[in-house]
């Protein structure tokens, strides 16, 4: 019976939550819709006991107040005023047990009824808070001892009827109930609380989950430094590093090549070879800048210049990176070419010195470099041959003693006339093996 009552009273408290409630709103008011009918509860078991024992003046006041208490859940639903509610049925809880109390007669022969009035501040803790609750414990407090002055100095012994026998079994029933329904209020706030709180962190790790990929999506478009630096300031992000390796790689003929393929042949093909170079890049600690088209760019020395002040950046030769990811891609594409029966090739063109580098954009912004470096890398790739990687000065004197080259040449590059590059052919303990097989 009372797993039923308490699945009615919780589909009532479902009835009269609103959409608009908090969390926490919603649980005050489920929690005083129970501790109400819990009251309502016990009000009718009294109100059958009383008249059984044909104590009738008494057995008014449990009656009076399931008609009060009835009638102000229906002005509740009515007027959905949660307060006034509240207000009214913790009134009863405080107010009605010392009334019957004084009917009965004294704290005796009343069995300590005014018990049940500890509820309303017991109650108004649970469902509103411990602050609110001060004042219906002081007032309880003080009915109590007017309770006790009136059992003191005005009691006359007289029982009403009521014999000792009675008395002690009423005694036993009044601190069931109310310890049972204090219980069951704290049990019912608990078990609330935790699925509360279970929503909570289940809504939590849901966040977390789309936080996290919100932040793979950003570092797969900025450099973790940057992405960071983006999200605590929201300033314009511009650098400047004196000396950074840039590469530029574009696969040759493309454009013809898309016009004989099918639209998704030509994208799945384009993001096979794009990938094997994220993982190339990856693989080399290189970041990868941005694709144009079919042009790919990376760059290596920017993680070097994005140290946190105090610490000691990394000993990496990003030029042989470079030029390592360089020749793998190269290798990659003719390797590609045996599979996909096309004859797929890049050129590439490497570049070191000064760039200037930021974020631009406020929609699908990206993160880009700037500056005569750039320039020359991409320049330089423009008039590389399929399969032909063409370094400038600076990177060639970085890296000589670790890849064999082929010039010097000279090349006119629009904006910067000649300009003195060389061919990159491979890595020499790879060029020496080549030798040593073809001998």
């Amino acid at each position: 019976m009372a797993r039923d009552s308490g699945g009615w009273l919780a589909d009532l408290g479902r009835r009269v939550i609103s959409s608009e409630d908090s969390e926490q709103q919603k649980l005050n008011k489920t929690l005083a819709i129970f501790a109400s009918g819990l009251m309502g509860f016990g009000a009718m078991l009294w109100l059958a006991i009383y008249w059984a024992m044909g104590i009738k003046f008494s057995a008014t006041v449990p009656l009076c107040y399931l008609a009060i208490s009835a009638g102000s859940l229906g002005l509740y639903l009515w007027r959905r005023n949660f307060e006034l509610f509240r207000f009214i049925q913790v009134s009863l809880f405080l107010f009605v047990p010392f009334i019957m109390q004084w009917s009965i007669g004294s704290y005796v022969s009343s069995s300590g009824v005014m018990l049940w009035a500890l509820l309303a501040p017991v109650g108004v803790m649970i469902f509103q808070s411990p602050r609110d609750s001060t004042p219906w414990f002081f007032a309880y407090i003080v009915m109590t001892g007017i309770s006790g002055f009136f059992d003191y100095y005005l009691t006359d012994g007289v029982q009403h009827g009521v014999t000792m026998q009675s008395v002690a079994v009423f005694f036993s029933l009044n601190f069931a109930a109310v310890s049972t329904i204090v219980y069951l209020l704290i049990s019912y706030f608990l078990k609330q609380r935790d699925r509360l709180q279970a929503r909570v962190d289940e809504q939590y790790k849901l966040l977390q989950a789309e936080q996290e990929k919100s932040e793979r999506l950003l570092l797969n478009i900025l450099p973790g430094p940057i992405a960071q630096r983006l999200k605590e300031q929201h300033t314009t992000i511009a650098d400047g590093f004196s000396d950074v390796t840039v590469m530029f790689a574009d696969i040759i003929n493309f454009t013809r090549l898309s016009e004989e393929m099918p639209p998704k042949f030509m994208v799945t093909l384009l993001n096979e070879v794009f990938s094997h170079f994220d993982l190339l890049a990856e693989k080399h600690g290189l970041e990868k800048i941005k694709t144009i088209g079919d042009a790919y760019m990376v760059a290596g020395g920017l993680e070097e210049h994005h140290q946190a002040p105090g610490t000691v950046a990394p000993d990496r030769d990003y030029c042989s990176a470079i030029c390592a990811m360089a020749t793998e891609m190269r290798d990659f594409m003719e390797t590609l070419s045996g599979i996909r029966k096309a004859r797929l090739q890049i050129h590439v063109g490497i570049g070191t010195g000064p760039v200037v580098a930021g974020v631009i954009g406020i929609k699908k912004f990206i993160y880009d470099l700037w500056g005569d470096t750039v320039n020359i890398a991409a320049r330089v790739t423009e008039q590389a041959g399929p399969s032909t990687i063409l370094v400038d000065v600076t990177t060639y004197r970085r890296v000589r003693n670790h890849f064999d080259f082929e010039g010097p040449q000279a090349l006119h590059v629009k904006g910067k006339g000649e300009v003195t590059v060389y061919r990159l052919l491979a890595p020499k303990a790879q060029s020496a093996e080549l030798a040593s097989a073809g001998g």
